[in-house]
Parts: structure tokens; sequence; C-alpha cells
């Protein structure tokens, strides 16, 4: 008797790896311009850089989030929740120096089909679904590219990503960009989150 197939999650958190500059020449020369510098200061071979993403599903709702550049869409209905400035704060006050914060229901991740190793299934439990739309909200938009928080590292789409994660008690322990990438910013979120108790965790 053919066994039947397990019925969907009712919640689940997808991690999704997209090659920094992906659909675009301009933020692909300039990522690896910065790389090659970056690599030449550390004493180390050049990478690969990604930015990443999340999709949530909970229940028949999903939800795109991420952190992108406020002048790259003119959707009204694209879920922000969030902005800052990139550079230095005062630039923000310029929509083409600004960032959002989306977590975007129905929304869409440009060039997924360019991602890398994705997705990433990171839970497949309604509890941690909700935790991440929940935490979506009260991300720190401190300045990108800057280290406001002193962590070490820059604040950036993917502190973001990493923030959420580990703040709504994902284990962190094994996750990370694909073979031969770097993901700046994602320390940063790790640091900030441990600086505080992960929503539903327990003392």
């Amino acid at each position: 008797m053919p066994v039947p197939p397990r019925p969907p999650p009712d919640g689940s958190v997808d991690l999704f790896w997209l090659p920094l500059g992906a659909g675009g020449r301009c933020v692909r020369v300039n990522g690896r311009v910065f790389e090659a510098v970056a690599a030449r200061r550390a004493g180390r071979p050049a990478c690969d850089l990604y930015h990443s993403a999340l999709e949530v599903r909970l229940g028949a709702g999903r939800w795109v989030i991420e952190m992108a550049p406020a002048w790259n869409t003119r959707e009204p209905q694209r879920g922000v929740v969030g902005e800052g400035a990139v550079g230095l704060g005062w630039l923000g006050r310029s929509r083409w120096f600004r960032y959002e914060v989306r977590c975007w229901e129905d929304g869409r991740i440009p060039d997924v089909g360019e991602a890398v190793e994705s997705p990433q299934r990171m839970s497949a439990d309604a509890e941690h679904a909700r935790r991440v739309l929940a935490l979506a909200p009260r991300f720190r938009t401190a300045t990108w590219a800057l280290d406001e928080q002193h962590t070490g590292d820059m604040w950036n789409s993917n502190s973001l990503t990493s923030w959420l994660l580990a703040a709504s008690g994902h284990d962190m322990t094994s996750i990370g960009p694909p073979a031969g990438g770097r993901a700046p910013g994602w320390d940063a979120g790790l640091v900030v989150a441990s600086r505080h108790l992960p929503l539903g965790a327990t003392t």
C-alpha cells in the first residue's frame, strides 16, 4: 500500500543566498572591488559575496523578509516595517540613500533564480515562523555599512537575516554562506542577538 504524502508544515522559515548584485552589473562590480580590497587587507583570497533573504510561511500565508534600497521598487504594498540610512545618517533623508526592512506578504525575492544552495529550511513549525514575523518590525535600523553597535562587523541586509534567525531561537551553529563565499554583516546580527534573550527562549 503506497504511503500517503506528508502534509505540508503549518509554518516554515527558509533561507535564501543570492550573489551580491544578482541582476545588476553595477552592484556586482562594486562588490567585487570592495571584496578585493578587504581580502588584500586581511591577507586572504577574495570570496564571492552573498546577500540573504527569508521566506516565511504560516498557515496559508507567505511573507518575504529582506532589507533593500528604498528606490529599487515602487510597489505600494511591499510590507515596509522599518527604514534606515545608507552610509551616513543624514543621507537617509534622501530616498537614494535609504534602505527598507520589508516583511512583504505574498512578496517576491528579486533574482531568486540566481540563488545558490537555496532554499535552506531553517525550521518547519508555526512557532518559529510566528517569532520571525513578530521580530521583523523590531529590527534596529542602524546605518547601513557602519558598525555603530560595536560588533566588529558592518550592519546590512545580512545582519537582518542573522538577527531574525538567532533572536527567534533558530540553531545558528552550522549556518553560513555557500562554500567559498562570505556574507558581510552576518556576524553583526549574531552579536546583537546574543546580547538579548532570544524570543521564546527561557533562562
